[in-house]
């Protein structure tokens, strides 16, 4: 057990590890899920819902309650948030506002500062044409995106009392206290653009490495004040830096731009933890095929655990638990065989989930937010055989 002030710390998640008997079950389940326990029950949870508004009608309720009807397990993890995910985190956002009027469709200004054409009246629930981005040179970069990253910001602490005490009581009750941080290369990706950012690695390396120790800077302060609290679990970065046939960053430009931040990062974290003993998960979310970053994360910053593995890509989350026995893999559902029949789907998780299951850490989830071409009928039977097979 860790020590704290000269004697034994007390064991109330923060100082040291909540006794078991005290965790709820989620909780349980989900570090049997981290620990790579074999042949746990698996983790009950899905990635998100694209599909809502279909399945309301075709008869589910407004008011269902979503978690006893698809047999989710309560939360086994608490998020940390203020440093982004799909967007960096400005303090202040960008206003929003419409930026032209183009009949069907119209320009907007998001809170991220990109110029972006949605349908008109709907400006969520699809993949918008990212038309510009804030970023384009150093000018542009000091000028109108740097200080919003400023970790001196009063707003960015408004509700810090709060944020603690929940975290403390999720501390408390067992759960993973998780610190959920944009990647940096979804953040550059974010500031410069997807195509733009390939050149700009090139054409202005100095304007990367800047914007990169703002995240850093930022990542660190803010880090530091949740530190103050809590012991960390999880650090888990947002990163989307594979397509559909590898990745968008070559492993070279990933050494110099990103990972030496992620390092420094993650050494500072565990530098000021309360629990000194306490394990650090390192996880990383992207789409894409997966396959050619894991290495580079495993050896840089000593990766364990990895979501959601996009089947479509040619994820495969049996070869990638063969491949890394030791890492933690959370989805791998494909989304498209749940658009189809009970008895594709069966076929699909009568291969995964028994071989993961025997295996350990292993978190069932769709390979990205179950999308409307998914029945309800179709979702309450896949939800049916994953009680059935994992226990």
């Amino acid at each position: 057990m860790a020590v704290h002030g000269g004697g034994t710390a007390e064991a109330d998640g923060i100082h040291a590890m909540a006794p078991r008997e005290r965790m709820s079950e989620g909780a349980r389940k989900l570090r049997d899920a981290y620990n790579l326990v074999p042949d746990a029950p698996l983790y009950r949870r899905e990635f998100g819902f694209y599909c809502m508004e279909r399945w309301h009608e075709q008869g589910l309720a407004c008011d269902a309650n979503i978690a006893e009807l698809f047999s989710y397990d309560p939360p086994g993890n608490h998020a940390l948030w203020g440093l982004g995910w799909c967007e960096s985190a400005f303090s202040p956002a960008y206003e929003i506002g419409v930026i032209e009027d183009r009949g069907n469709h119209e320009l907007i200004r998001d809170v991220a500062g990109r110029s972006v054409l949605v349908f008109k009246g709907r400006r969520s629930g699809f993949m918008p044409e990212y038309v510009d981005h804030p970023v384009k040179d150093m000018r542009t970069w000091r000028e109108d995106v740097k200080w919003r990253l400023d970790p001196a910001t009063p707003a960015r602490w408004a509700d810090m009392d709060k944020r603690m005490a929940d975290a403390r009581a999720a501390a408390g009750a067992g759960l993973i206290v998780s610190q959920r941080v944009i990647g940096g290369y979804m953040f550059l990706r974010s500031l410069i653009g997807p195509e733009q950012l390939f050149y700009a690695f090139y054409d202005m390396p100095e304007v990367i490495e800047e914007c990169m120790q703002a995240w850093l800077a930022l990542a660190d302060a803010v880090i530091a004040r949740h530190q103050r609290h809590v012991t960390i679990d999880e650090i888990f970065l947002a990163e989307d830096i594979c397509y559909n046939h590898g990745p968008l960053c070559s492993p070279e430009m990933m050494r110099r731009f990103l990972l030496p931040y992620y390092q420094q990062l993650i050494t500072n974290l565990r530098g000021r933890q309360i629990d000194r003993g306490r394990k650090l998960f390192v996880q990383v979310d992207t789409d894409g095929f997966a396959d050619p970053v894991i290495p580079v994360y495993r050896e840089s910053i000593e990766l364990n655990g990895m979501s959601p593995f996009e089947v479509a890509a040619g994820c495969d989350v049996l070869r990638t638990g063969r491949e890394h026995p030791d890492m933690v893999i959370l989805g791998g559902i494909d989304k498209r065989v749940l658009a189809t029949t009970r008895a594709k789907i069966d076929r699909m998780v009568e291969r995964i989930l028994p071989a993961m299951r025997a295996r350990g850490g292993y978190v069932p989830t769709c390979d990205h937010g179950v999308p409307e071409e998914v029945t309800l009928e179709n979702y309450l039977h896949y939800r049916k055989r994953c009680v059935e097979l994992g226990g």
